[in-house]
Formats: C-alpha cells, sequence, structure tokens
C-alpha cells in the first residue's frame, strides 16, 4: 500500500472539557497517514491518480472551524471519517496532540486507525 503522510499540521482551536478549554484556543498537532486506494500515481504522475494533501488540510481547517470538540478522541474520529469518506481512502492512521496542555508534558493525545490496511 502506498501511503502519504501529512506531519505537524499545527492549528489553534477549542478542544476539552474543562471551562477554561471552552473559550482558550489551544495548539494541536495533526500527524496523518493516509493509505492510497491504488499506486497510480507513481506511474502517471498525475493528481487525479492520488489524494490532494492540500485538499485534505482545507477539509480539516473546515472541520475544526465548525465546531468545539470536548475530546480529542472525538476529534481524531471525525478527522479519519472526512479521510474516508471524501478522500476514499481505504485506511488513515490519524494522531492528534495537544502541545504544552500539562506541565512538564510537551505532547499528550490519540492516536486511531479506520479502514482496512493492504
Amino acid at each position: 500500500m502506498d501511503i502519504i503522510f501529512i506531519h505537524q499540521l499545527q492549528l489553534t482551536l477549542l478542544v476539552g472539557i474543562y471551562e477554561w478549554e471552552k473559550i482558550t484556543p489551544q495548539p494541536i498537532q495533526f500527524d496523518l497517514e493516509i493509505g492510497l486506494p491504488h499506486a497510480r500515481a507513481a506511474t502517471s504522475n498525475a493528481i487525479a491518480d492520488t489524494i490532494d494533501y492540500s485538499k485534505v488540510v482545507s477539509g480539516i481547517e473546515n472541520l475544526t472551524n465548525q465546531k468545539h470538540f470536548l475530546l480529542v478522541e472525538k476529534l481524531a474520529e471525525d478527522v479519519a471519517r472526512l479521510v474516508l469518506d471524501q478522500f476514499k481512502a481505504p485506511w488513515v492512521k490519524v494522531s492528534i496532540s495537544k502541545l504544552n496542555a500539562l506541565p512538564h508534558v510537551k505532547r499528550l493525545g490519540v492516536s486511531i486507525e479506520r479502514g482496512q490496511r493492504h
């Protein structure tokens, strides 16, 4: 399986269950690995035969601008659904990190995999 990746996409958004997290945007890092449905782009050299990174990033930006997420697990699930449904990827791994959310912790978060890895 060919895999494209987007690493260290950083957005500032509202995520969390605590009152301060509901009003104070936090830096969030997204790391994605996305399985391609086929390997045609490697020979065709055509964007139509792959998944456009910029469209994935735009989709994540639009998704995160729409609502406040209580849990990073729900945010990760919604990002995975976006990639699987909108971009027809057969498999995706989504890792989401809150940056500097706790003293002495650089990153904390969740990783999920959805779909079938061939």
